[in-house]
């Protein structure tokens, strides 16, 4: 027993420590749980409702992650990881470049992308290592996907990862408690509008400058 909770914690100060497949299935359906809860109810949702959602009891959540700041470092880490993954399939197995783009920002909604900024809250370490590197693989792979579109002359030349970012947030961002329950239902119908706004030729030039990554970390 005490070798498969030592197994079991978090090692989130150092590299994580190897799961049996069993810890490993439980852990993945709770960061699974508490991506839908939390963008559902906010990141302030119960634990216990995480737990019952996972299937697993309030045990094997605290054995696997030692608080809520925790859970959370780990859960961004997922949405990012998995949000990374999608842009670098659609590059990859698209021929048209836009296409690749279109894909690759309507798999960004299921991914809840936009519920990273409140997560993203008081008292989570922004620059832990773990998330400075996803963040980079993220912000690489959705650079190449634009890159590809913008070189193939589809993508306007006046937006930057940031523009992009900024739009799937707003557009996605989760409405805990505003009974909003068929919001989901329009976001890729807005997304394609917001889309087809991307493309070549301009109908319009677009105010102040394009918008990096970095300069939405400065103004946060």
């Amino acid at each position: 027993m005490a070798a498969t909770t030592a197994c079991a914690t978090s090692g989130k100060e150092g590299q994580q420590p190897r799961l049996r497949a069993d810890a490993l299935r439980n852990r993945e359906r709770i960061i699974a749980a508490a991506r839908e809860t939390m963008v559902e109810f906010g990141a302030e949702v119960p634990l216990d409702e995480i737990a019952r959602r996972a299937g697993v009891g309030n045990a094997t959540l605290y054995r696997h992650f030692a608080d809520r700041l925790d859970l959370i470092h780990y859960v961004t880490l997922s949405v990012m990881s998995r949000t990374a993954d999608r842009a670098e399939s659609a590059l990859a197995e698209e021929s048209d470049a836009f296409q690749a783009l279109r894909r690759f920002v309507h798999a960004a909604v299921e991914e809840r992308i936009g519920a990273l900024c409140p997560l993203l809250s008081d008292g989570v370490d922004r620059d832990h290592p773990e998330l400075l590197a996803a963040r980079d693989r993220l912000e690489s792979a959705i650079e190449a996907v634009m890159g590809a579109a913008r070189d193939s002359g589809q993508l306007r030349t006046d937006i930057a990862v940031g523009d992009l970012m900024v739009a799937i947030t707003q557009l996605t961002r989760p409405l805990p408690g505003s009974g909003c329950m068929d919001f989901d239902k329009f976001v890729h119908r807005h997304l394609q509008l917001f889309l087809d706004g991307l493309q070549t030729p301009a109908r319009s030039e677009l105010p102040g400058a394009a918008a990096t990554l970095e300069d939405l970390r400065r103004r946060s």
